[in-house]
């Protein structure tokens, strides 16, 4: 999901600018993304060449006669993570979710690891949170995570919530649950254009249904999920439970958002999305501590451990939404193609494969599962990973994350940093300014004021892609945009969105102030302070991802009730929800953007000296590009939107061959390769006394350290240790007093393979048995060198919805 940070949120990408490139960005001429929604078909089409790479998961089965296929890359890589979703509006007509007991009980009515031995093949992990072991942040939440120990126990489900239904006006007859005179009736919206989810979905209702409830199955797709489930009022209960797929957009070293998507009313992502007119989900107490982590109010890093925690345990508690599996997804691509970057968090359909991929011939064309399930705007649209896949090849952000490490690198922004945090202060400028919504004018913040930490930034701009240079207007009238729909001034302010309007409230509290120090070079001041530098340099970020004019003329439109931003607004209002890909939406844009020349229009965030014929010259520039390309995404990334067919039900990119553009083709393949933590072998015992102590070997490659959680016969993590590696070898030792504690029976113990360059720890898990008894013990050696197919192998990062 685009980091809503600020929309300052940016949207940044590359390194220090260097010289202009004559050649191409990148390899090909030309992208041509075409949906294929049969996997099987898809398989074949990859392997007889007529498509290079799809971007979506073949089922293990599959691919399993594929193997040693000289015609096939198959790629394991970062996964699906499925969960349900809940609906707790608490309404008129009885609705069992609205209880939190009942909505727990869900935990340990589906069998997950059904889920992951027959759905997937055994291709994924059960998944009890919003984070999987090859998360780095899973490290830190484990004791959590494992005390919640859920296996599936229909019988125990069936209790709970009896026992929560016996205190409501709900009572079973004749086996099946009624109230107010009615069986009652739970609407599951299942998404039948994912067979894994149309199998999930048809488990759990036949799971309700044995405990008694009258079950209705709405199938559908992700179009028809924004409508009924997104962008609906939660008290119409059009649906209880939804089949959610979520994927990634990148690895991230310390992850901000991910917790308050999942789990915080105030992020826009829980049944009512904010949404003034709709029953909303609340909770506070989660609120307040994601909104901490969101904007890093803490002092330490033990401090975030904390917070992370809390949040992780408070959201498996209220159970709104339910985790079920993370998928190891397994991508294709021919032969001929080479330069995939294989990203830890987004997998092979990573923002740097298009650009970096390279075959004999000038055409790329990658399958997709689908190529049009929601709106295209830059604010509250480009929320799914179908979009987000094209979208990043048009697009570069001011910073990402590196796609092996999550940490924060420069695209087109370089940074210093400058910081008094986490308990001192700055002096901020008193001629750094400020938007105010109240006047309607830039304002200069005065003496007095102080900042946690300063950040100047050299903005590495280039040319638009309707060919006029970016400049420092479209920084400001990004800054101004925040702050204008990030501040709510009255009941009857116009410049409010339900899902944005939040979002960047959190963010404003944060800014303290921006200079221009010269044309491409800013200094932003916030209340901002992380133990990582880079993290403060992407938190204070100010890039554009549009044209100022097209900004302008969206809000326009939105203001004057012709579209909305967010899909909750347009569905609320019966309105559209704006998508510059849309050939009606793009010619709404084009009106405006004539109205603003014919009445020499200068938006009041923008500075009237530069002159009317440049203001002129943008809009034309925007008119012209729409007349010619019939949409109106228009960036200023390697390629550029060409057009968009839905007849064909295809979307072509082209090369932005442009001398202004910073980066010639290849400066992304340093990441085509990863050496990422393996363990090749573990010996250990199969049972051991409980007056003995227990000792592991294990052998790794490209590993730093080895980490180990020994969990009793309950799930309680008894003990858990680090261990450095020397030469690819550590050995394990748990005393015998830890052994005694652990009582008789099997006990668990987890380990990982830790890497400080490449975070994607490996992971291996064994069970042991713990005797009374004196015996010879056995050891049993692990040769993982032939499964490491097999291997829980899987990040989990920031989600847009599938």
């Amino acid at each position: 999901m685009r980091d809503m940070r600020i929309l300052i949120i940016a949207v940044a990408v590359l390194a220090a600018v260097g010289c202009a490139h004559a050649e191409k960005p990148t390899y090909f001429d030309s992208v041509k993304f075409i949906q294929y929604l049969d996997e099987n078909t898809a398989l074949e089409e990859v392997r007889n060449g007529n498509l290079d790479v799809y971007y979506y998961t073949i089922p293990s089965d599959r691919l399993e006669r594929y193997q040693g296929d000289d015609s096939l890359q198959i790629f394991d890589s970062a996964g699906i993570t499925y969960s349900i979703l809940v609906n707790p509006a608490d309404t008129e007509e009885f609705n069992p979710f609205s209880i939190r007991e009942i909505r727990y009980a869900l935990n340990y009515l589906l069998d997950r690891k059904l889920i992951v031995n027959e759905l997937m093949g055994g291709y994924g992990i059960p998944a009890t949170s919003y984070y999987g072991p090859s998360d780095p942040e899973y490290l830190t939440v484990i004791s959590q995570l494992e005390a919640f120990n859920f296996e599936y126990n229909p019988g125990l489900a069936g209790d709970m919530i009896a026992d929560a239904m016996s205190n409501t006006r709900a009572k079973k007859i004749d086996g099946m649950w009624h109230a107010d005179g009615k069986p009652v009736e739970i609407v599951i919206f299942i998404r039948s254009d994912d067979p894994l989810r149309k199998s999930i979905g048809e488990i759990l209702a036949v799971e309700l249904q044995r405990i008694g409830f009258t079950v209705k199955k709405d199938l559908g797709d992700l179009n028809k999920a924004f409508v009924v489930v997104y962008g609906a009022n939660p008290a119409d209960l059009k649906w209880h439970l939804y089949t959610e797929g979520w994927g990634k957009s990148a690895l991230v070293r310390y992850d901000s958002v991910g917790l308050s998507q999942m789990y915080a009313p105030w992020f826009s992502n829980m049944p009512g999305f904010n949404n003034p007119a709709y029953w909303n989900y609340q909770n506070e107490y989660l609120d307040n501590i994601t909104r901490r982590i969101y904007t890093a109010d803490f002092d330490s890093a033990g401090e975030r451990t904390d917070l992370v925690r809390d949040a992780i345990t408070g959201g498996i508690d209220e159970s709104v939404r339910v985790f079920l599996a993370n998928k190891i997804n397994q991508y294709v691509a021919n032969e001929r193609i080479s330069g995939i970057v294989n990203d830890f968090g987004a997998g092979v359909p990573s923002r740097f494969t298009p650009i970096n991929a390279r075959a004999d011939g000038d055409h790329l064309t990658i399958g997709v599962k689908q190529i049009y399930q929601g709106a295209w705007n830059p604010v509250m649209g480009l929320t799914d990973t179908y979009s987000q896949h094209i979208w990043k090849t048009v697009h570069d952000p001011g910073t990402f994350k590196h796609p092996f490490t999550g940490e924060t690198i420069p695209i087109r922004t370089s940074w210093s940093v400058d910081t008094a945090g986490p308990d001192g202060t700055l002096d901020v400028p008193q001629d750094a300014m400020l938007w105010n919504p109240e006047t309607q004018r830039w304002a200069e913040v005065g003496p007095g004021k102080s900042a946690t930490s300063s950040v100047t930034f050299d903005l590495g701009f280039g040319n638009w892609h309707h060919g006029k240079e970016m400049d420092i207007n479209d920084i400001l009238y990004l800054l101004y945009f925040t702050t204008e729909w990030g501040t709510q001034t009255g009941a009857d302010d116009k410049t409010f969105d339900a899902e944005f309007t939040p979002r960047a409230a959190q963010s404003l509290q944060t800014i303290k102030g921006i200079r221009v120090m010269d044309s491409d070079t800013i200094e932003v001041y916030v209340d901002y302070w992380h133990f990582d530098e880079g993290e403060i340099a992407g938190w204070a970020e100010l890039w554009g991802s549009m044209p100022w004019e097209v900004y302008a003329a969206m809000e326009q439109a939105v203001i004057d009730g012709k579209v909305a931003y967010s899909r909750s607004g347009a569905t609320s209002k019966n309105i559209g929800w704006l998508s510059l890909l849309i050939p009606n939406d793009a010619a709404l844009i084009k009106e405006y953007l004539k109205k603003f020349k014919e009445s020499g229009h200068v938006p009041a965030a923008l500075d009237s000296g530069h002159g009317m014929a440049y203001f002129e010259e943008r809009y034309d520039a925007a008119i012209s590009w729409i007349d010619a390309n019939n949409h109106a995404v228009i960036s200023n990334g390697p390629y550029y939107m060409e057009s968009y067919a839905p007849e064909s039900r295809t979307i072509t990119v082209r090369t932005f061959a442009d001398e202004t553009y910073p980066f010639a083709s290849g400066k992304w393949s340093e990441f085509e390769e990863a050496q990422a933590p393996q363990i090749t072998s573990v010996q250990m015992a199969d049972s051991v006394q409980k007056n003995q102590p227990l000792e592991i070997t294990t052998t790794s490659i490209h590993s730093d350290s080895v980490m180990y959680f020994l969990a009793d016969s309950t799930g309680t993590i008894t003990a858990s240790d680090t261990l450095d590696v020397r030469d690819g070898s550590g050995t394990i030792t748990i005393p015998a007093e830890t052994i005694a504690r652990l009582g008789s029976g099997a006990s668990n113990i987890k380990i990982f393979a830790v890497s400080e360059s490449v975070l994607k720890p490996d992971f291996y898990e064994s069970s042991f048995i713990v005797t009374d008894r004196t015996e010879e013990l056995p050891l049993a050696e692990i040769d993982m060198t032939q499964t490491v197919e097999k291997k829980d192998d899987y990040t989990v990062w920031i989600f847009f919805v599938l």
